[in-house]
């Protein structure tokens, strides 16, 4: 079955479209979880951020441990947009131990140190097909749910990694793909919002400045969308709602992603989390009616990826 989609008249418009929209004022918002899939409670908390609050997609782990139960809660909610979160490392791979040796240890888990592993994907060459078979694997079995994939991010951003990111870029026609999570975040946005590890903040966005700058230009020349802005990075786990006002206050024209981990706490969401991560308070601030209200009186439309691609 082909799986592609003729984009080239549609890129076009929606490039048009795009250009219009920043020029108007014209203001759209994707919020977003990540983790879907990850354990129950991260699951619970997703829905009810959906059903409750402003979250309109979230990002499923195909290997996390409440796997089968997101995907049977993306089907009873059809309005939450669920795209793929490529795990490449802190995490379980799909395929066994065998066909990725390279890739994962003997309980067929990726490392966790985010520098030193992409530093190995990027130089040992060899491991590229073994990352491509992973890449497929985890497409693969997202697309046997049935579910319709919106668009595609990494856990860590691990799809904005060179290697990575052009793997991701050739197989985009055969698997369906049609939009990608671009962290374009403006730092002055953010420092104004908070300035909780500042130091971090702008080291983070002289890396994600570059990748972002290599990105762009293939992401346009494959017909693939993603988001102008995106804001999430910087306060990863602490997405309170103060911060999110302040954002949402001063949002730049165009189509903007937040990113969260919303959800409650459990044991497996703990495993896996950094401990300083507010996930509960992060659910509180998408379920509060202030910040509804908020983007309602400033004319603010929330939007899924599956809006943004079509």
């Amino acid at each position: 079955m082909d799986r592609g989609c003729e984009r080239g008249p549609r890129t076009e418009v929606n490039a048009l479209g795009l250009r219009e929209e920043r020029r108007l004022g014209r203001r759209r918002l994707i919020v977003s979880a990540d983790d879907f899939g990850l354990s129950p409670g991260v699951n619970r908390g997703i829905v009810e951020a959906h059903e409750k609050g402003i979250l309109t997609n979230a990002s499923l782990m195909v290997n996390g441990a409440a796997f089968a139960e997101a995907v049977e809660l993306a089907r009873a909610y059809p309005r939450l947009g669920v795209g793929l979160h490529l795990v490449l490392l802190q995490g379980r791979a799909t395929l066994p131990p065998k066909e990725v040796p390279d890739l994962v240890d003997d309980r067929g888990e990726f490392p966790h140190r985010p520098v030193a592993t992409g530093m190995r994907y990027f130089f040992l060459k060899g491991l590229r097909s073994q990352l491509e078979r992973e890449i497929r694997a985890q497409l693969e079995k997202f697309l046997a749910t049935g579910l319709s994939l919106s668009h595609v991010d990494g856990h860590l951003n691990i799809h904005m990694h060179p290697t990575v990111l052009d793997i991701l870029v050739r197989l985009a026609p055969e698997y369906g793909i049609r939009a990608l999570r671009l962290p374009r975040e403006p730092l002055g946005i953010t420092l104004r919002a908070s300035l909780w590890q500042w130091w971090r903040k702008l080291a983070e966005a002289l890396t994600f400045r570059a990748l972002v700058a290599h990105a762009r230009p293939k992401l346009e020349a494959a017909g693939l969308r993603s988001p102008d802005y995106m804001f999430g990075l910087h306060q990863s786990g602490r997405m309170t709602e103060e911060y999110l006002a302040a954002i949402f206050r001063r949002l730049p024209p165009g189509t903007t992603e937040v990113y969260t981990h919303a959800s409650f706490v459990d044991e497996e969401a703990l495993r896996w989390r950094p401990r300083h991560y507010d996930c509960e308070g992060e659910l509180r601030a998408l379920t509060s009616p202030r910040l509804r209200v908020l983007l309602e009186g400033a004319g603010i439309e929330l939007i899924s990826y599956a809006q943004l691609a079509a």
